[in-house]
């Protein structure tokens, strides 16, 4: 007897894999459409369309040719801005180095500070290589989510832990992005009379901070809540998977259902250390923008810091939602904006070397320099010298 044709049957992969024992469990995304005797492939919808990221990616282009092409030229030459950089003298320009390096030091730490069985100096590589990937590349974000994962991982770290760190420190970033304008709103109201503009982008930041925090209170206190934010993270991880074109794909299904455990647990024991890492973080990285608009000869008189922090506080909040990779165009168009209002020309120019010079140090250096990073860590693990991970004691998932 013949038979019939073999019936193509959807497979879905069940959200929590506590219930899947641990060697049965699937390395592959998270849904797949399984035909028997054939391979496994992904469903036509997963396939990137390339109209929409050429569009994407057009859009972009044009945006940033637009605000270095048109934008700025049009507040002042870029002649006149490069010869206010070359008149700064090397002291002031050992204090914009040390800025920078102290900064990017902040941000290791802020690491560190989540994943404590990672050293200072793989935090430096994780840091690097993703931020060198996220200011260059469309989707910058989700590929570098798929390096951090993939330099990590090589250290020992597992799929829960990354989950957490990754929840974790992106929580006390958006916390720091909101927080920040009502902050600098009311520190900028002891120099000057803050703008309409800054009060509302500061009620607006309060008022997401709000909402965040209370979403993140109900994530740890609702399981059906975490059960579906467990499927979305399935979802955004298998997409940066292949993104990355990796063919093996990390497991996160359940990992967002013991989060809400060992995100206590974590909070409990290193909170006031991840709290005080993500705020020093951000104070660093003003710094380096104050720095830079001292040492092009901006006084306090004509910009105050209290000024420049509202600013930087200002567009942080603006580019929170990644337009172009980095914020790059925005965020230089931005802190002139606010910067440069109602100056002269000459602090004009001045305010626009300062913005350059900042987003020189902050968004072009790690780009080298995780180009560097990440050949170490493929090339030459050994200068790393990364330590394997101790067990974690007994009911302490927060310190694993």
């Amino acid at each position: 007897m013949t038979a019939g044709p073999r019936e193509v049957v959807p497979v879905p992969i069940p959200a929590p894999a506590a219930a899947i024992p641990a060697d049965l469990r699937l390395s592959q995304p998270a849904e797949l459409t399984c035909v028997a005797g054939t391979a496994a492939r992904p469903p036509p919808t997963a396939r990137p369309r390339r109209g929409r990221k050429a569009l994407r990616i057009a859009v972009t282009v044009v945006l940033i040719g637009a605000i270095f092409g048109f934008a700025l030229p049009h507040l002042a030459s870029y002649r006149s801005v490069w010869a206010t950089i070359e008149a700064m003298m090397w002291g002031q320009v050992l204090l914009l180095a040390a800025a920078a390096a102290a900064s990017m030091v902040t941000g290791w730490i802020a690491i560190c500070a989540v994943l404590p069985a990672v050293g200072l100096r793989e935090a430096a590589v994780v840091n690097l290589g993703s931020s060198a990937v996220a200011n260059t590349l469309p989707a910058g974000g989700a590929l570098a989510m798929g390096v951090s994962w993939a330099m990590l991982s090589s250290w020992g770290v597992s799929a829960a832990d990354y989950a957490l760190y990754t929840l974790v420190s992106g929580i006390w970033n958006v916390f720091a992005r909101l927080s920040l304008p009502a902050a600098a709103v009311l520190i900028l109201a002891t120099d000057s009379r803050p703008s309409a503009g800054l009060v509302a982008s500061a009620g607006a930041g309060l008022a997401l901070l709000v909402a965040a925090a209370a979403g993140f209170a109900l994530l740890l206190r609702s399981q059906s809540v975490a059960r579906r934010a467990d499927r979305g993270l399935q979802r955004v991880v298998a997409r940066c998977w292949r993104l990355a074109r990796r063919r093996k794909t990390i497991q996160v299904a359940g990992s967002l259902l013991s989060f809400r455990e060992r995100a206590a647990d974590l909070l409990r024991a290193r909170g006031w250390r991840i709290t005080a890492a993500t705020a020093a973080s951000a104070l660093a990285l003003w710094l380096v923008l104050l720095a830079c608009l001292r040492g092009t000869g901006l006084s306090q008189a004509q910009v105050s810091w209290q000024a420049s922090l509202a600013a930087f506080a200002f567009v942080r909040l603006l580019t929170v939602l990644p337009v172009t990779p980095g914020g790059l165009g925005v965020t230089e168009l931005g802190l002139v904006g606010i910067l440069a209002d109602g100056a002269s020309h000459l602090v004009t120019v001045q305010v626009i070397a300062a913005v350059l010079l900042f987003r020189a140090l902050t968004y072009l250096l790690p780009i080298p320099l995780g180009a560097v990073a990440a050949l170490a860590w493929q090339h030459a693990p050994a200068l790393l010298r990364a330590r394997p991970r101790p067990a974690p004691p007994p009911g302490s998932a927060g310190e694993s």
